[in-house]
């Protein structure tokens, strides 16, 4: 498949067509956020070093492109659910409200509670169960078989991870390539999203994954070629805490054999 003159190779589930259909889709309080040169770090690091700014949208979160790609493309109107750390949910009750769709968002009790209220302020129902994300996800697995709703999996959806790619595409308008780019790594779809935008343009720039070191699941993930789970974890970088990795998020990153 060629895009604009760019080799991509495939099969792949992520398209990098549907990463340029996203820019021209979401809300644009969530795109061309800042990019510029961070000349004091550069002094202590001793290389050129290019920050974006993702926190200057009405959410404070990258999770707004997603989850606006997402439902722009959606089928019907169908109750939605999901489960949240806080700036996932936050992304989905922003672009839900927009459209005029039900959602129910499952948190644990632990929750940012300016980000449950956030959510509850963007129109969503917010549930408060068990003391951490992995318990409130299966709590929307639940909820979903119990109701009929979609659930509504970040890392999982081709769209959502599709819609944090537009990231790549901003980043790549800098007049000069990149080395490496570092990317925060917790469920996957940022990372995934960005890196396949990027090696379809720049395959020389290197992807690197940040995870926090007390929840390693997804770097390990990565390095086995499928989900390693973890017992626990501990770190207060609750918005990249995993524990248990979707396969589909591991093969984004792992990519296609072959």
């Amino acid at each position: 498949m060629t895009t604009k003159g760019v080799q991509v190779s495939e099969p792949h589930r992520l398209s990098v067509e549907r990463i340029e259909q996203a820019a021209g889709i979401i809300d644009r309080v969530f795109l061309n956020s800042p990019q510029f040169r961070a000349e004091t770090l550069e002094q202590q690091l001793g290389c050129r070093v290019v920050v974006k700014v993702e926190t200057l949208n009405p959410i404070r979160s990258f999770k707004g492109r997603g989850a606006e790609y997402f439902t722009a493309t959606l089928e019907g109107r169908p109750h939605l659910v999901c489960a949240t750390a806080g700036n996932f949910g936050q992304g989905m009750a922003f672009a839900a409200r927009k459209r005029g769709l039900r959602l129910t968002i499952f948190a644990g009790i632990n929750a940012n509670p300016l980000k449950v209220e956030r959510m509850r302020a963007l129109g969503a129902e917010v549930r408060l169960v068990g003391e951490n994300f992995k318990v409130a996800h299966s709590a929307a697995k639940v909820f979903a078989a119990e109701t009929g709703a979609q659930l509504i999996e970040d890392g999982r959806i081709p769209a959502i991870t599709e819609g944090a790619g537009t990231i790549g595409s901003e980043l790549l308008r800098w007049p000069e390539p990149f080395d490496a780019i570092l990317v925060p790594l917790g469920d996957g779809a940022l990372l995934a999203g960005v890196a396949r935008w990027v090696k379809a343009h720049w395959p020389a720039t290197q992807m690197i994954g940040i995870c926090a070191n007390g929840a390693p699941a997804m770097e390990r993930s990565w390095r086995a070629r499928q989900v390693q789970e973890l017992g626990g974890t501990e770190t207060i970088a609750d918005g990249i805490e995993v524990q248990s990795p979707y396969p589909e998020a591991v093969a984004d990153l792992v990519g296609p054999r072959g």
